[in-house]
């Protein structure tokens, strides 16, 4: 009884590892025999040299958009470095004059009477000594206030406004908003070897530069930027230049000019917080290349490095480019 027991037991566990072994032969067959799964990856997007989004486009479809290029053509700049300040208020120098213009004249009353009084002592007329004493007094009294708005004048400005040679009609013009008066500060710790030659003065709401006049070293330091300042004056033009705007300044210096190329303002596609152009490189294939606006001009920015006369860039189009780009972009990314 027992053995024919052990006999089912034995004849059940060969049927199940029977089944097992089917089953597993089963799927190692689906295995095989199954096709691959296809890649679905996409190529990633070709790159540049240094890594400058590549657009290819025929010559229909350059057409089509209207797609234009031009050649860059060679400038020159002086050297120049950046620079940040505002325009200052004339309001406390007009007050420095008003109290210098009224030491002045207080001493040209003290010393004719002086004088006068001196004349008639010294002829014995209707004179007294204590009044001609009275009258020197008061003429050394207003030497001293014409002194002491001079020394205000020039420790609170510097030579460069008290050495004006006519400097009523100076602050005059300030007055009345014809000119103004800018401070240019380096940053901290940045100094000058030589003095700057000139500027050109960058506002927040005109693109073009203004040319400014360079008028010296600031006499004091910037609290909060404490670096080196200089003061320019400048003509307020259609810009209007009101006092306490932020100006980006580039300060001229001596020495040989930079070599470079104009790039119009046209050709240029801004992206993450960059400015790009698209340089043509064949009939059908356009690389974006950053530069940087660090010399703005008239109708463009001074490039001194990256591009050449030898380049073509695309000045109608680019942001079509950009965007085509920018699909390629996408499709990558899914």
């Amino acid at each position: 009884m027992k053995v024919k027991h052990l006999l089912s037991l034995g004849a059940l566990v060969l049927v199940a590892v029977l089944i097992c072994a089917h089953f597993m032969k089963g799927n190692d067959r689906t295995k095989e025999g199954a096709p691959e799964k296809p890649d679905t990856t996409e190529p990633k997007e070709e790159r540049g040299t240094n890594s400058e989004g590549v657009v290819s486009l025929d010559e229909k479809t350059q057409k089509l958009i209207g797609l234009e290029t031009t050649a860059l053509t060679a400038a020159t700049l002086d050297p120049e470095i950046k620079s940040y300040g505002r325009v200052l208020d004339p309001s406390p120098l007009v007050g420095l004059l008003s109290s210098l213009s009224a030491a002045r004249a207080g001493l040209e009353a003290s010393a004719k009477e002086y004088q006068r009084i001196k004349a008639l002592f010294s002829q014995g007329e209707n004179a007294s000594a204590r009044a001609l004493e009275t009258a020197e007094a008061a003429m050394k009294r207003d030497q001293i206030a014409l002194n002491t708005a001079e020394a205000q004048l020039a420790s609170t400005w510097g030579k460069a406004i008290a050495g004006q040679p006519d400097l009523g009609a100076f602050i005059q013009s300030l007055s009345a908003y014809e000119t103004v008066l800018v401070r240019l500060d380096l940053p901290a710790g940045e100094l000058l070897q030589e003095t700057p030659t000139g500027g050109r003065l960058v506002p927040p709401t005109v693109r073009q530069p203004i040319e400014a006049r360079l008028l010296g070293r600031a006499a004091t330091t910037d609290p909060q930027v404490q670096g080196e300042g200089f003061l320019l004056v400048a003509t307020n033009t259609a810009a209007r230049l009101a006092s306490g705007l932020a100006i980006t300044g580039l300060l001229q210096l001596p020495g040989e000019a930079l070599r470079g190329v104009m790039v119009p303002e046209k050709a240029l596609v801004r992206t993450a917080e960059r400015a790009w152009v698209y340089v043509q490189t064949n009939a059908t294939t356009f690389i974006r290349q950053d530069i940087a606006l660090e010399h703005p001009m008239t109708d463009g920015w001074f490039v001194a490095g990256g591009l050449s006369t030898n380049d073509r860039v695309v000045t109608t189009g680019a942001q079509t480019l950009l965007s085509e780009e920018r699909k390629s972009q996408i499709k990558v990314g899914d």
